[in-house]
C-alpha cells in the first residue's frame, strides 16, 4: 500500500521512509505541505499519510483539514497519522479535530510507528471492502437477476433522466417497448428453464442491435423497455427493425431444442416535455397495435 510521508526535515523524512519501506509500504515523499497537497489531489493518491505537524508554508494540520474537506463528497478515505513533537493533551485534541486518525510523537519509536500504521492499514482495507460491498449492493438493486440488464426500477429511473436531458438539450428521445411473442406458450411447451434461457438469449441478441449510448431494461416478465437518446422517428424505427430481425432471424437453440422466437415492438419519440407515464402509454399503444396486426412487427405512435 502506498504511503505519503511529508516532512521538511530530511533526516526524519528518511528515517520514516526506511521504517515503512522495511515494512513493505511503497513510500512517496514530500518536503513540504504544498508538495504533499499536490500529490494528494492525484487520481491515485496514497490511501495513508504520515504528516509532520509543523512545516513551513502549509502545516501538517492545515494539510489534514484540506484532505478531509476534499473527501467530504467522495467514497475514499485517507488514514492520516500526525508526526509531532507536541505532547500536550490540548494539542493532540486539536490534531484529532482537524481530521487526524492518530499521532506519533518525536523522537518516534520505529516499532510504535509500525504498529500504528498496521492499524491504519486495516482501517483503509475495511473501508475499501465496505465501499465495494456497497457498490455491489447498489448494482444488484438495479439489475435484473436473470438477464443481467437493468431492472424495472433502474430503467424507469433512466427514462426519467433521459426525458429531462431531451428537454434540456432539445434532442428527441426514442422509446420502445418490446414484448416476446407467445412467451407463455414457449414456457408451457418447453418448461420454465427454457423460458429463462430464452430471455437471456433475447437480451444477448438485443445488445447486438443497440448503440453504446442506448439503454434497456426488463420491465415485466417478457417485456423490455429500450431508450434511444438523440434519435428521431426514422432512426428509432430502423433500430427497432434491426433488433426485430436479430431476434427472429434464427431460431433460439437452447437445451438441445430449437424454438423460433419473435418480438412485437411499439415505438414512439418524445421531446422530453412530458411524464414517463405519458410516453410509456404511447409506446404501449403502439405495441398493442403490433400485436393486433399479427405480431413480429414494429408499430409507431407519434
Amino acid at each position: 500500500m502506498q504511503v505519503l510521508v511529508a516532512d521538511d526535515d530530511r533526516t526524519i523524512r528518511m528515517l520514516v521512509e526506511n521504517v515503512l519501506n522495511l515494512s513493505g509500504y511503497q513510500v512517496i515523499t514530500a518536503i513540504n505541505g504544498e508538495e504533499a497537497w499536490d500529490i494528494m489531489q492525484g487520481n491515485n493518491s496514497p490511501r495513508m499519510a504520515v504528516l509532520d505537524w509543523e512545516m513551513p508554508g502549509m502545516s501538517g494540520l492545515e494539510l489534514c483539514r484540506r484532505i478531509r474537506e476534499s473527501e467530504s463528497n467522495k467514497t475514499r478515505y485517507t488514514y492520516i497519522l500526525l508526526l509531532t513533537a507536541r505532547n500536550q493533551k490540548n494539542d493532540l485534541i486539536i490534531g484529532m479535530q482537524a481530521g487526524a486518525d492518530d499521532y506519533v510523537t518525536k523522537p518516534f519509536n520505529p516499532h510504535e510507528l509500525n504498529v500504528r500504521m498496521r492499524a491504519g492499514q486495516r482501517i483503509v482495507e475495511l473501508q475499501i471492502e465496505l465501499f465495494n460491498m456497497k457498490e455491489e449492493f447498489r448494482r444488484l438493486s438495479r439489475t435484473d437477476p436473470l438477464t443481467g440488464c437493468y431492472n424495472r426500477r433502474a430503467i424507469l429511473e433512466r427514462l426519467q433522466a433521459e426525458l429531462a436531458r431531451a428537454a434540456r438539450d432539445g434532442k428527441p428521445l426514442g422509446v420502445g417497448i418490446f414484448d416476446i411473442d407467445h412467451f407463455k406458450a414457449i414456457n408451457d411447451m418447453n418448461g420454465h428453464s427454457y423460458g429463462d434461457s430464452a430471455l437471456c438469449e433475447f437480451v444477448r441478441r438485443l445488445e447486438k442491435g443497440i448503440r453504446i449510448s442506448d439503454m434497456y431494461g426488463r420491465v415485466g416478465g417478457e417485456e423490455f423497455l429500450v431508450l434511444w437518446p438523440a434519435a428521431d422517428m426514422t432512426g428509432v424505427t430502423a433500430a427497432a427493425e434491426r433488433i426485430r430481425a436479430l431476434i427472429g432471424g434464427n431460431p433460439f437453440r437452447l437445451d438441445e431444442k430449437e424454438v423460433q422466437v419473435t418480438v412485437s415492438i411499439g415505438v414512439t419519440i418524445t421531446e422530453g416535455h412530458e411524464t414517463p407515464e405519458s410516453v410509456m402509454t404511447r409506446a404501449d399503444n403502439a405495441l398493442y397495435s403490433a400485436k393486433e396486426k399479427g405480431r413480429n412487427r414494429v408499430e409507431v405512435q407519434a
